[in-house]
């Protein structure tokens, strides 16, 4: 690869960042990041107070590579932002009100079986009884008839936002160069009769010439490049729970809670602000345009995320912690909100040149689980992008051309480890109170 070249990322999520950090410090002298809003962008997938960071898998080289990042985490560079607490993984059979994954206890064993060959400890905890003798913080039923579980204290949580922050200042150190705001909000690319990019295009009418683009844009992907029903944005339920000083003290030391069967997961309290942070790592909910019948993330400023969720969505977050703190439910969300994944056919990411144009690359399909990957990221993209990983890796992260006339239902069929109800579309009375929602939001920055 020519080290010259101009390389513009559009997306500055950790898949940008990362793919940034490792150009430049692989030689690249000219990098460019363009986006909405200097990272961590307000409303990306890459900010919040947390987000699991594991090597607990079904799949090996998912494991084998969150292994490599959890031992980063650790190191000066991330620590900061990493705290170790340990996961406890649950399966459970039917519960009212909860649909289940069937798939999730399939993916638990062979999660297991590939931590043993691992070599990694993790231990069983087989019983409602064993686990709150184990965690005396979970003070509710736990779960229900078949409840499993095993514990990785090998795990933890990153406050994204800090890092991603931490990530983006090193990113500048480096010399990469950021554009931001209208000048940085890609909206189309200009092409050549060829089919290569000549240039970006944003909403500000400005051209941003390149020799090779490379598309980092999480949800907002499918709506800014063919991706021919290979990836599909989707919302995702989170809630957050003021804790007073002693509720703080009560669960500080607790581990992460994630439920594979209904997909509800809960994290440790955030000491910075005293928020408990539950979510349900489930199919979602889409937001289709009716003009390009593509699912994306609403039109709207980068912004806090919209206090809003749909109401089964808020009824699904109060089953959660009814399980694990029947004494907290009752107090309510503080807020909720919706955090946009990218999600694909299988899970896996695509880290390849689109088919059509042979200088635009495409870095994407975090799935709901990319984030704890911010330490390596970088390296395996940079390989795909010069084609230098191991041929494996290289097919496990083309861009897919298989699903491009199938139906999205039998398409979108993930890893196993989502749980809960199936993937629906937000109705129009939810869709106009999410913009409402939305607007309020953009209008408390504003006076900010």
């Amino acid at each position: 690869m020519d080290k010259n070249e101009r390389i513009v990322i559009v997306g500055a999520g950790i898949f940008g960042l990362g793919t940034a950090m490792t150009l430049k410090e692989q030689g690249y002298r000219n990098v460019t990041v363009l986006d909405r809003a200097m990272p961590p962008v307000p409303d990306g997938s890459s900010n919040d107070i947390s987000r699991v960071i594991r090597f607990d898998y079904g799949d090996e080289v998912y494991a084998r590579m969150g292994k490599e990042a959890f031992d980063l985490w650790k190191t000066p560079t991330y620590k900061e932002a990493f705290h170790q607490s340990g996961c406890l993984w649950v399966t459970q059979k039917d519960t009212p009100g909860q649909p289940v994954q069937p798939a999730a206890e399939e993916y638990s064993r062979k999660t297991r079986e590939i931590l043993t060959k691992m070599g990694e400890p993790w231990h069983s905890v087989p019983t409602v009884e064993a686990a709150k003798k184990e965690f005396p913080e979970f003070t509710g039923q736990l779960g229900t008839d078949g409840f499993y579980s095993f514990c990785n204290t090998s795990a933890g949580w990153a406050d994204a936002g800090l890092a991603t922050g931490r990530m983006a200042a090193r990113c500048v150190a480096a010399g990469v160069s950021f554009i931001t705001g209208p000048d940085g909000q890609v909206t189309d690319f200009e092409k050549r009769p060829d089919g290569t990019i000549e240039a970006a295009r944003t909403s500000s009418g400005n051209l941003i010439k390149a020799d090779k683009f490379i598309v980092a844009t999480g949800a907002w992907t499918a709506s800014l490049i063919p991706a021919w029903n290979s990836m599909i944005a989707a919302a995702q339920i989170v809630g957050y729970m003021r804790l007073s000083p002693e509720e703080m003290i009560r669960l500080k030391d607790m581990p992460i809670y994630f439920n594979l069967s209904t997909g509800f997961f809960c994290f440790p309290p955030h000491d910075g602000t005293n928020i408990l942070k539950v979510a349900v790592h489930s199919y979602g909910y889409t937001h289709t345009s009716q003009e390009s019948n593509i699912s994306a993330p609403p039109s709207a400023p980068p912004s806090t995320r919209a206090n809003f969720v749909p109401e089964e969505a808020v009824t699904r977050l109060h089953l959660g912690m009814r399980d694990l703190f029947p004494d907290l439910e009752p107090k309510g969300f503080e807020r909720v909100a919706l955090c946009w994944y990218n999600d694909t056919p299988t899970g896996d990411f695509i880290m390849d040149y689109h088919p059509d144009h042979k200088n635009l690359f495409i870095a994407t399909g975090g799935s709901g689980h990319a984030f704890k990957f911010l330490p390596v990221i970088g390296k395996y993209i940079v390989g795909c992008f010069e084609k230098k990983l191991p041929k494996d890796l290289l097919q496990k992260w083309k861009f897919p051309t298989e699903y491009k006339d199938r139906f999205q239902g039998d398409v979108f069929t993930g890893d196993g480890s989502r749980g809960g109800p199936e993937r629906r579309e937000l109705t129009p009375k939810e869709t106009d109170t999410y913009h409402t929602a939305l607007t309020a939001a953009s209008m408390r920055k504003s006076k900010l």
